[in-house]
């Protein structure tokens, strides 16, 4: 209590009665220009523009120049006139707490769950700089994630950055929600950027549930707030994942979607006169990017790691679209969901072919990195001949591998949707058991 009375009086004691007021000079672009509080004003502060008898409209400070502040507002400026009043607000100190696990809060800090929410001592610069890179610790040990597949094929080590590739409607909230609720760690921090502000409500109460906000801190910027909110819903919830890492606790960072940050930091570069270069993307979008992953994994010696999950929307499956290449050069695995494996109902659509965790072979024994080399020759083999197979001009006897690869193939499938309640060692014994029947009568274990 005595905590909460010293972080009320700070709350009370930060707050600023005046206002420095500018006056709307133009429109340009898209941006409200506005002149007098130039010298008053930083990058990022809030503005308040009053339009005359219409309802406020609300922005941020996007350029300064030459005595001009350009405004990106919130919404649309119909009805912005030469000479309405501006009223600058400063940027608002960021500082997570403990007390926000189990909270849902917008980009700023602010409760979205209905309930009051204090901020905290630490405050953050949500755009901080990664830990030196000499000064990190290496990655560290495999982490059960509640799913075989991923325990086995596609394992994940402390510190480590995946991406998971998907179209929509593929399931990759629904596996978020999973490893949000059954991945090894201390802290899940998990960013909704851009999500319809239904799939927030429905993500938080029925998806994640009661047990999973036990361990969550939920940062949501929807679909309808300006691009400049959506941007920073990434950069605050990276933030409070460090502070928890500072405190050296292991924690689960996941993104929902990195494609969608960059399309926000699209609408903005564009605003400020970025011309698009990759696509559509301007040019600044790979190093927006790349420092955002950058953040996250391992932290220094007594500290805990970020080991992130970044969901990246792919368009029609192209996998060379420029975020998903971006992202492809930056993590230590990537995760690729199938909508040919979901439309026959496997859940998760983890195509394993088409997947990678680069930390193998380090992540796992001897015998566990046989068992996988065997299983991916096994896939690799009935995929080349799948065709071959469903049209009937498969003979058995013809080539002993895909023999064996047309009857594991089922035991397979099954085992690559199958939940994992226990530990990752269970998995590899499931896997064994499911290739030692494959080879038949009295068959050894595959080498």
């Amino acid at each position: 209590m005595t905590i909460d009375l010293k972080l009320l009086g700070e709350a009370f004691g930060d707050a600023d009665l005046s206002r420095p007021v500018g006056r709307v000079v133009g429109v340009r672009g898209g941006a409200v220009q506005i002149a007098g509080i130039a010298q008053e004003a930083h990058i990022g502060d809030h503005l308040v523009l009053r339009r005359g008898a219409g309802p406020q409209l609300a922005g941020e400070v996007l350029q300064i120049d030459q005595g001009i502040v350009h405004m990106l507002p919130d919404g649309a400026a119909d009805g912005v006139a030469i000479g309405d009043r501006a009223l600058l607000h400063p940027m608002p100190a960021f500082a997570p707490a403990d007390h926000w696990i189990g909270r849902v809060v917008d980009p700023y800090g602010a409760s979205l769950d209905g309930k009051p929410i204090l901020r905290g001592e630490d405050l953050r610069d949500i755009m901080a700089a990664p830990p030196p890179a000499v000064e990190r610790m290496p990655l560290g040990a495999r982490v059960g994630t509640g799913l075989s597949v991923l325990n086995t094929m596609l394992p994940v080590v402390e510190g480590q950055r995946i991406g998971l590739f998907a179209g929509s409607g593929v399931g990759k909230s629904t596996l978020l929600a999973q490893l949000a609720r059954h991945m090894t760690s201390d802290i899940v921090v998990i960013a909704l950027i851009g999500e319809r502000g239904r799939e927030v409500n429905d993500f938080v109460d029925r998806v994640l549930g009661p047990e999973g906000m036990k361990r969550a801190v939920v940062v949501a910027a929807t679909s309808d707030q300006s691009a400049l909110t959506r941007r920073r819903c990434a950069w605050s919830a990276m933030a409070i994942a460090e502070h928890f890492r500072d405190q050296g606790r292991n924690v689960l960072f996941l993104a929902d979607s990195v494609t969608r940050f960059a399309e926000a930091h699209r609408e903005i570069a564009v605003a400020g006169g970025e011309a698009p270069a990759l696509r559509g993307f301007p040019p600044s979008v790979t190093p927006l990017i790349t420092a955002l992953c950058e953040r996250a994994g391992p932290g220094r010696l007594g500290q805990g790691h970020v080991t992130a999950v970044f969901s990246v929307l792919v368009a029609g499956s192209d996998m060379d679209e420029p975020i998903a290449d971006i992202m492809r050069g930056v993590l230590d695995g990537h995760v690729v969901l199938s909508r040919e494996i979901a439309e026959r109902g496997r859940f998760p659509a983890i195509d394993v072919g088409k997947s990678v965790s680069r930390s193998l072979p380090d992540a796992a024994s001897d015998a566990e990195n046989e068992i996988i080399t065997e299983v991916r020759k096994l896939l690799g083999t009935y995929e080349q001949s799948e065709v071959m197979i469903k049209a009937g001009l498969y003979a058995e006897g013809t080539d002993p591998v895909l023999d064996q690869a047309v009857r594991v193939w089922p035991e397979l499938d099954a085992f690559f949707a199958r939940p994992e309640p226990e530990d990752v060692r269970n998995s590899f014994d499931r896997l064994t058991l499911i290739l030692r029947r494959a080879q038949g009568p009295g068959g050894a274990r595959p080498r």
